[in-house]
C-alpha cells in the first residue's frame, strides 16, 4: 500500500514497561513479542494503514484517515486482550492517534505532527487510547461501533509547547480504570509554556541525559543565542518522571543583585523566610532528602554566586541535580560541562535541494518558524541555495535564525541572505517579551561584551582581523600592542574561551580558534569605532605575507602535503590579506598572490587563483621586473593553461620567460621553459614542445635540480605517448617516478602514476594500468587533492570501460566531473564528457551519447585542440555505424554510413595537420570503423565522401559534426 502523504492520521504503539520484562523473563518475551508484533500489524493493515517504522516493541502506522486509525488501534487492543499469553501476563500496550500534516522522504515522515503524537503516547498507560483533538475532530461523527470518545482534559505535554486536549477511547471490551495522565501537569514542575516548537537537538538530548545520571552538576556553556535555556527546559520536561520532588526553572537573567541569589530559588520553590534563620539554611533544610532538578538559568554575570550556592546545595542535599546554562562554567568540585553547539547545519557550497536543506536543524528551525510569521511560506529548489547559506553565515545559531525567520513577511530568503552583511541592523525585532537583550543580535552580543575587563575587549576586538580563524602565534604577532603585551595573550585567549565568546579547537596540529561570524561581526564594527582598524589590518597583512612567502618554499618534496594542509587552514586570512593588499599596497599585493600561485595551482583552486593573479597583473608598474611581478605571470600562465585557455598561457609564460632570462634565473627560466612545454603538447604542438622540455631538462641538470628534472620527464613521457611512442613514454615515466619516489614528493608520483596508466593501458597492460591508476586515487585521496582524485577516477573510468564494467565506470566518471567543474579544469571536462558518451553508448543509448560527443567537441573547439576534435570525429563516424544497426530501414544505413566517411575524412585531415599518429588501439578502433562504413555505404561512393570530409576546414568539420 502506498504511505499517505499531506494531511496524516499516525497510531503509535509501544509495550509498557518491556524493559523491565526483557531483563526478568528474555526467553518469554521473545515469544510473547512475535505475538505482539503479529497482532498489532494485522489490525493495521485491516484497517488500510500502512506501517512505515518499527523500534524495538513500538509500532509507528499512518492512515489517509482518522476514523481508520482509531478502528485500528481498537481492533489490536481488543486483540491483545483476547490472547493467552502464558506465564509472562498479559503485554500492556498504550497507544496513541493524532492528525497533521507531515513531510514523506525515503519512506518514513517528518514534523512536528510526529513530535507531538510521540509526546502523547508518552504521557499514556497499558491498555488506553489516547487520541488528540485534531484526530477527535475528525472522527467525532464517524466513530467505529460501540466506541466513544471521553475527555481527559487538557495536558501539557514534554515539547513544553501548547497544551493538548487528550481524548481516550472507551470500548465494553477495554478496560476503564487508569491512574491520572503523565503529562507535565501530574508532576512537580514550573516549567513555563513555550509558544513555539522545540526542533531538533535528538543528540544532544541524549547525551545531557546521560550526564545528568552521571553527574550531580551539569553546565550547558555556549555564547548568547545558542539556546541554551530552551535546551535545558526542554531537557527538565524530559526527565520529569526521573525527579519525584519535580523540575524547577530559576530564571537569574533579570538579577543583579549576587546576593540574591538564594532568595530566586527559594521563591521559585515556595520555600518562606523563618525569622532568626539565615535563608540558606532554610533552603538546605527543605532540600534535604528531596529528589529534584534545579535549572539555574543564565548564571553568567553572577558566576561566584552561583558557584558558592550550588556548591552548598550539592554538599549537604544528596538527592538534589542541578543544570546550570552560563558563558562559562561554574568551576566547582564534580561539575560536568557540556558546550551547547550550533545547529546542524547544510554546506553551503553543496548543492541545495528543498530536500536536502531540510534534514538539517538551522532549516528545520527556519521553517518552523517562519510559518509562524507567514503560513504560505515553503522550501523551494529555488530559494533552498539561499537558506543553506542563510543558516550558515548565520553559524547554526538558534537565536540569529529566528530573527532572520521574523523577517519572512516582508523580505524573501533571498533578501534575507542578501542583508546580511549588515546583519545588526536587519536581525531586530525578537519576541517582545523576551529579555531585551534577546530581542536585538546585537544587544544580546552586548550583554557579553560589557561583562569583559579592558583587555579581553581589546583582544576581542583586534581578533576580528582574523578570518577562518588564527593560531596562538598568529595572536601574539598580530594583536599585541598598546596595553596587551604579547606574554598576556595566551591567559586572554583562555577567558574569552571559557566565557564562550572564542571556540578553541586542539588536534595533532596545535590549537586552533576562531570566532563565530555574527560575534566576528560585531567585533569588527567594534575594530572599526576604536580607530585601530587600519593599524591591524597591516599588520595582518604582513603576517600573513610572511607566513606564504615562508611557506611556498616547502611546497615540494615530503613536507608538501604538511605545508599544503598549513595554507588550506590559513586560506581565509591570506585571502583578506590579498585584498587589503590590492586596495593598499600593489606591490605586497603581487609578492604575495605569487607565493600563493603554488597553493593555487597544487590544491585546485584554479579560478580563484587566476582571478586572484589577474587583477594583481592589471596594476603592474612600468617595470616587469618588479619584485612577484615575473613570478605572478609566470603562476598565471601555469593555472590558465591547467584550465585550458591555451593562447593565454602562451602569453604570460613567454612574457614571464623574458624576464626571468634577462635576469639570470636558472631555475626559474627552466621552470617557464616546462610550462610553456606542456601548453605546447596540449595544443598538439609536439615539436615545440619537446624544443621547450628539451632546453628545460638541460638547464635542471645543469643545476642539478633534481625535482625539475622529474617534472620535466613526466612532461616528455606525455609527448612520447600522444606521438605513440609507448616504450619511450614507459622509460621516461619510470625514470620520473624513482626520481620523485627519492624525494618524497606524493604529488608527483601520482602524476606519474595517471601518465604511466594510461600509457600501459594504450600499451594494452590492463592489470599494470589499473594498478598505477589505483595508487593513484589513493594518494589523491590522501592528499584531499579533487584533481589527483579527479584525473585518477578519469582513468579507471576508462579502463573499467574496457573491462565492460559498465556501471562502475560510470559512477567514477561521474564522481570525477562532479570534482572537477569546481576546479575549473575544462580539458579533463572535456574528457570526461568523452568518457560518459563511450559508456552512453554501450548501454545503447546513443541519443545521449551523441549529445555528450557534441559537447565535448565544442569544449576542444574553443580550447584549440585540433588533435582531439579529429579523436571526437572519429568517435562520432563510430556512433553513427552503430546507430545504424539491424532494422534500420537501408536509405538510412547509408546515409548515416556516408556521414561516417565524411566524418573519417576530416579526421584524417586533421591528424596529419598536427603531426599527431594514432595509438595502436585507437588505430584498430579507426580501421574497424573505416571498413564498417566502407561495407555500409553500399553502393553508395564511400570514398568521394571520405574525400569531400578531408577537404573540409576545420571550422566546416566541426559545423559538419555538430549539424546533427
Amino acid at each position: 500500500m502506498i504511505p499517505p502523504g499531506g494531511t496524516v492520521t499516525f497510531l503509535f504503539t509501544d509495550i509498557e514497561g518491556s524493559t523491565r520484562l526483557w531483563e526478568e523473563r528474555a526467553e518469554e518475551m521473545q515469544v510473547a513479542l512475535a505475538l505482539h508484533d503479529s497482532v498489532v500489524r494485522t489490525a493495521i493493515l485491516r484497517s488500510s494503514g500502512v506501517v512505515f517504522k518499527t523500534v524495538g516493541d513500538a509500532f509507528y502506522a499512518a492512515f489517509s484517515r482518522a476514523q481508520d486509525a482509531l478502528d485500528a488501534a481498537v481492533s489490536a487492543q481488543l486483540a491483545l486482550i483476547g490472547q493467552e499469553w502464558g506465564e509472562i501476563g498479559r503485554l500492556k500496550v498504550r497507544m496513541a492517534v493524532h492528525t497533521g500534516d507531515a513531510e514523506q522522504r525515503d519512506g518514513d515522515y517528518f514534523g512536528p505532527a510526529l513530535n507531538r503524537v510521540s509526546r502523547l503516547l508518552a504521557i499514556g498507560h497499558g491498555d488506553q487510547i489516547l487520541c488528540s483533538l485534531a484526530a477527535f475532530e475528525l472522527v467525532r461523527d464517524r466513530l467505529p461501533e460501540n466506541v466513544t470518545l471521553g475527555s481527559l482534559g487538557l495536558h501539557r505535554l514534554k515539547d513544553l509547547n501548547r497544551p493538548e486536549q487528550v481524548f481516550l477511547a472507551a470500548h465494553p471490551g477495554l478496560p476503564t480504570e487508569f491512574p491520572p495522565l503523565k503529562s507535565l501537569d501530574s508532576r512537580p514542575n514550573n516549567l513555563p509554556i513555550q509558544l513555539s516548537s522545540f526542533v531538533g537537538r535528538e543528540q544532544e538530548m541524549s547525551r545531557l541525559s546521560d550526564l545528568l545520571t552521571s553527574h550531580r552538576l551539569v553546565t550547558l556553556l555556549g555564547p548568547g543565542g545558542t539556546g541554551k535555556t530552551r535546551l535545558s527546559l526542554q531537557i527538565g520536561a524530559n526527565l520529569l518522571d526521573r525527579f519525584v520532588g519535580g523540575i524547577w526553572f530559576v530564571e537569574l537573567a533579570a538579577l543583579t543583585d549576587p546576593a540574591l541569589v538564594p532568595q530566586t530559588v527559594a521563591a521559585v520553590l515556595e520555600v518562606r523566610e523563618v525569622s532568626g534563620t539565615p535563608l540558606m539554611q532554610t533552603l538546605i533544610g527543605y532540600l534535604k532528602g528531596r529528589s529534584l532538578l534545579l535549572i539555574l538559568d543564565n548564571c553568567e554575570h553572577l558566576l561566584d554566586a552561583c558557584s558558592t550556592f550550588a556548591e552548598k546545595i550539592l554538599q549537604t542535599c544528596p538527592e538534589i541535580t542541578v543544570l546550570a546554562s552560563s558563558r562559562e562554567a561554574l568551576k566547582i568540585s564534580g561539575e560536568a560541562t557540556f558546550r551547547v553547539p550550533a545547529l546542524q547545519l547544510p554546506d553551503p557550497e553543496s548543492p541545495a535541494t528543498m530536500v536536502s536543506v531540510s534534514e538539517f536543524e538551522a532549516v528545520r528551525l527556519f521553517i518552523d518558524r517562519a510559518t509562524g510569521y507567514l503560513a504560505t511560506f515553503t522550501v523551494t529548489n529555488a530559494n533552498a541555495p539561499a537558506l543553506a547559506q542563510l543558516c550558515a553565515r548565520l553559524d547554526g545559531i538558534p537565536l540569529a535564525i529566528e530573527l532572520a525567520a521574523a523577517r519572512i513577511g516582508t523580505l524573501s530568503v533571498e533578501e534575507i541572505n542578501a542583508r546580511l552583511d549588515d546583519r545588526f541592523q536587519l536581525l531586530t525585532g525578537g519576541s517582545r517579551s523576551a529579555l531585551p537583550r534577546q530581542q536585538t543580535l546585537r544587544a544580546l552580543i552586548d550583554w557579553s561584551y560589557d561583562m569583559l575587563s579592558v583587555s579581553e575587549k581589546a583582544l576581542l576586538v583586534r581578533l576580528s582581523v582574523f578570518t577562518g580563524g588564527w593560531t596562538p602565534e598568529a595572536a601574539e604577532a598580530v594583536c599585541a600592542g598598546a596595553a596587551l603585551p604579547p606574554w598576556q595573550i595566551p591567559d586572554m585567549l583562555a577567558s574569552l574561551t571559557d566565557r564562550s565568546l572564542v571556540t578553541a579547537e586542539t588536534n595533532e596540529g596545535g590549537t586552533r580558534s576562531r570566532l563565530l561570524e555574527t560575534i566576528r561581526q560585531y567585533a569588527a564594527d567594534r575594530l572599526h569605532e576604536s580607530g585601530e582598524e587600519v593599524r591591524l589590518r597591516k599588520r595582518h597583512r604582513e603576517y600573513f605575507f610572511r607566513f606564504a612567502e615562508d611557506l611556498e618554499q616547502h611546497l615540494s618534496g615530503r613536507t608538501q602535503q604538511a605545508i599544503l594542509a598549513r595554507f588550506r587552514q590559513e586560506h581565509d586570512n591570506l585571502r583578506a590579506a590579498l585584498e587589503g593588499a590590492l586596495a593598499d599596497e600593489p606591490s605586497m599585493a603581487a609578492s604575495l598572490a605569487a607565493a600563493m600561485g603554488e597553493f593555487w595551482y597544487l590544491s585546485g583552486h584554479l579560478r580563484e587563483g587566476r582571478d586572484s593573479l589577474e587583477r594583481v597583473l592589471a596594476q603592474k608598474s612600468a617595470d616587469p621586473t618588479v619584485p612577484g611581478q615575473a613570478e605572478a605571470l609566470f603562476q598565471a600562465g601555469r593555472i590558465a593553461g591547467q584550465q585550458g585557455d591555451y593562447e593565454r598561457a602562451r602569453s604570460f609564460l613567454l612574457e614571464a620567460l623574458d624576464v626571468f632570462r634577462s635576469c639570470g634565473e636558472k631555475r626559474a627560466t627552466a621552470r617557464a621553459l616546462n610550462s610553456l612545454g606542456s601548453v605546447c603538447w596540449q595544443q598538439d604542438r609536439y615539436e615545440e614542445a619537446r624544443s621547450y622540455l628539451n632546453e628545460s631538462l638541460a638547464i635542471y641538470r645543469e643545476i642539478n635540480y633534481t625535482a625539475g628534472s622529474a617534472s620535466v620527464l613526466t612532461s616528455l613521457a606525455t609527448v612520447a605517448r600522444y606521438q605513440s611512442e609507448l616504450e619511450t613514454s614507459i622509460k621516461y615515466n619510470e625514470e620520473s617516478l624513482a626520481l620523485h619516489k627519492a624525494l618524497g614528493d606524493r604529488r608527483g608520483v601520482a602524476v606519474v602514476l595517471i601518465n604511466l596508466g594510461n600509457t600501459l593501458s594504450d600499451a594494452g597492460e590492463v592489470g599494470r594500468a589499473l594498478s598505477a591508476a589505483e595508487e593513484s586515487l589513493a594518494i589523491g585521496r590522501e592528499l584531499e587533492d579533487n584533481w589527483f582524485i579527479s584525473y585518477s577516477l578519469t582513468a579507471l573510468a576508462n579502463i573499467a570501460i574496457l573491462q565492460n564494467e559498465l556501471a562502475r565506470a560510470r559512477a567514477m566518471a561521474e564522481e570525477a566531473l562532479n570534482l572537477v567543474r569546481n576546479i575549473g579544469d575544462r580539458a579533463l571536462i572535456a574528457s570526461l564528457t568523452c568518457t560518459l558518451a563511450d559508456i552512453s553508448s554501450h548501454e545503447g543509448d546513443y541519443t545521449s551519447a551523441h549529445s555528450l560527443l557534441h559537447d565535448s567537441l565544442e569544449m576542444r573547439r574553443d580550447l584549440g585542440q585540433t588533435a582531439s576534435c579529429a579523436y571526437l570525429f572519429a568517435k562520432l563516424a563510430e556512433l553513427a555505424l552503430v546507430e545504424a544497426g539491424s532494422g534500420v530501414p537501408m536509405e538510412t544505413v547509408q546515409a548515416r554510413a556516408l556521414r561516417a566517411a565524411h566524418l573519417l575524412g576530416a579526421a584524417a585531415s586533421l591528424r596529419e595537420e598536427t603531426n599527431a599518429p594514432l595509438l595502436a588501439a585507437e588505430q584498430q578502433s579507426l580501421d574497424a570503423t573505416t571498413a564498417g562504413a566502407r561495407e555500409k555505404c553500399g553502393d553508395a561512393p564511400f570514398d568521394p565522401a571520405w574525400a569531400e570530409g578531408r577537404a573540409m576546414s576545420i571550422e566546416q568539420a566541426i559545423a559538419y559534426a555538430l549539424a546533427s
